[in-house]
């Protein structure tokens, strides 16, 4: 059967997940542009050194080089009217794009399906090359201010655009994604160096969230001025309708949309720990899939460490750790206990003069989006593993820190699985040097397939538990209890 694309109808499944690609790709829009506010400056090297950046979106200056300052001074405040869901909320911001990111890509990933197990595939995909001379033809057409003649169903230029947009566009986007992750680098180094390395991603992803943007609104400009009736009509009945009609269907597609982004950004302010806890239920269950039981294999040399590393979070202000630091914390002891055969405390010498030194050369990813490589040393955690023997009941490692953060004592949650792998180090050197006070001395946690904010700094005790519901408010860490991270952090 030959299909007459010039009349016939779209199918319901093409009407249904445009809808559906409408919803999800706006607030992975809006998601993202709330992910971009943590660190408004996009560079191409991974060092992301301050004063390289080709692009930022803040007039806040550089970093001042005669005081101690942290990166999360150079987070920005973005509205909600761009933002979702706006006001430096950047753990909720993450939730939103990730839950978005599933969705879209299954319905994209069905879309695919559909269209290549049907002949609608013919709509979009060329089948000559002279459909690149009747683009440029249909361009100079459009650039005089007229019509082209109508296409099959779309001009040449109209097939060249979503063809680009839906085969080439929407990969690219997963795949600089990807690139991102901090489990999918630390497991396979060499895939973000396809992109030039991760703020290199970050940078394309960024203009591919651009070229998303500009397409949305010369799509929608050309379905409103050119055969608005018929284009509205069978894109959300299935067949063309007359100009009032078309009106009101377009007004109501807009205010459905509409409803949607206002609803999900009030709630989000509103009810932000319901909102944390519903989408991390599915995001949780995806990440533990793909991501939970990666363990690193990077290495770099020295020669690619970084020369500037930020520091994120004031060292502790507590009298008791200013004690220990006045004495060059000759009196600090990390205590590790709870669910173990063997409860010890080891002192900082204890630690120096083991014969397990373990030295690595990783990339660290900050969740506000910068990177740096720098070379740690120390013992790694599977030798506190077979020091104080875990129990049976033992699921997950909570690691206390001296400082306090939202009147809170700083801790985060690992799984066992993840504390065991074998680049997760108790590090007390950086660069060769002995860990200076900002990057977390005497002793901080190193987990490089995880985000920056579960490496917790300043290091007082280690506890072995069956569950963490009793610790903090229960949500597996400092940072999701009161900045609402998800307390699974490879991506």
């Amino acid at each position: 059967m030959v299909i007459d694309f010039a009349t016939a109808d779209f199918p319901f499944w093409i009407r249904f997940a445009h809808f559906i690609n409408v919803i999800f790709l706006t607030m992975l829009i809006r998601s993202g542009i709330e992910i971009l506010s943590s660190l408004p400056k996009l560079y191409w090297k991974d060092h992301a050194l301050p004063g390289t950046e080709w692009i930022k979106f803040t007039k806040k200056k550089d970093p001042p080089k005669d005081k101690l300052w942290i990166s999360l001074e150079e987070e920005e405040d973005f509205s909600p009217l761009i933002a979702l869901p706006g006001h430096k909320n950047l753990g909720l911001g993450r939730h939103w794009h990730f839950f978005s990111a599933i969705f879209w890509g299954l319905n994209g990933i069905v879309y695919y399906v559909l269209l290549f197990t049907s002949d609608q595939w013919n709509r979009l995909v060329p089948t000559s090359f002279d459909v690149i001379s009747g683009a440029i033809q249909t361009a100079f057409t459009y650039a005089t201010f007229h019509f082209p003649p109508p296409g099959n169903p779309y001009n040449p230029l109209q097939q060249l655009m979503y063809f680009g947009v839906v085969f080439i566009l929407g990969p690219f986007m997963v795949t600089t994604g990807a690139a991102m992750s901090p489990s999918i680098d630390a497991r396979f180094p060499k895939y973000p160096k396809i992109f030039g390395g991760r703020q290199a991603a970050r940078s394309l992803h960024f203009l591919g969230t651009v070229a998303f943007i500009l397409f949305i609104i010369i799509h929608v400009s050309m379905v409103l001025i050119e055969k608005f009736p018929d284009n509205v009509g069978r894109i959300i009945l299935g067949y063309p309708v007359n100009f009032v009609t078309a009106v009101g269907l377009f007004a109501l597609y807009v205010v459905v949309i509409a409803i949607i982004h206002v609803w999900a950004t009030r709630s989000s302010l509103k009810n932000p720990r319901l909102v944390q806890i519903r989408l991390d239920y599915f995001v949780s269950k995806v990440k533990d899939i793909f991501f939970e039981k990666m363990t690193s294999k990077q290495e770099f040399t020295r020669s690619e460490t970084s020369q500037f590393f930020r520091i994120n979070g004031y060292p502790p202000d507590t009298n008791e750790f200013q004690n220990l630091n006045k004495n060059n914390f000759k009196d600090w002891r990390l205590k590790v206990y709870g669910n173990v055969e063997t409860p010890a405390e080891f002192s900082m010498s204890d630690l120096v003069n083991m014969q397990n030194k373990q030295t690595q050369i990783t990339e660290h990813f900050c969740i506000q989006g910068w990177t740096a490589i720098g070379e740690w040393g120390g013992v790694p955690m599977n030798y506190v593993f077979e020091k104080c023997k875990p129990t049976s009941k033992a699921r997950y490692v909570v690691f206390y820190s001296y400082q306090y953060m939202d009147n809170s004592q700083y801790y985060e949650v690992l799984d066992l699985e993840i504390a065991r792998h074998p680049q997760t180090l108790l590090a007390y050197e950086m660069n060769g040097e002995k860990l200076d006070l900002g990057h977390g001395a005497p002793l901080r946690l190193r987990v490089e397939t995880q985000l920056g904010y579960k490496m917790v700094k300043w290091l007082k005790a280690i506890e072995f538990v069956e569950d963490y519901k009793h610790i903090g408010l229960g949500q597996g860490g400092n940072r999701e209890d009161h900045r609402f991270y998800a307390r699974r952090a490879g991506i």
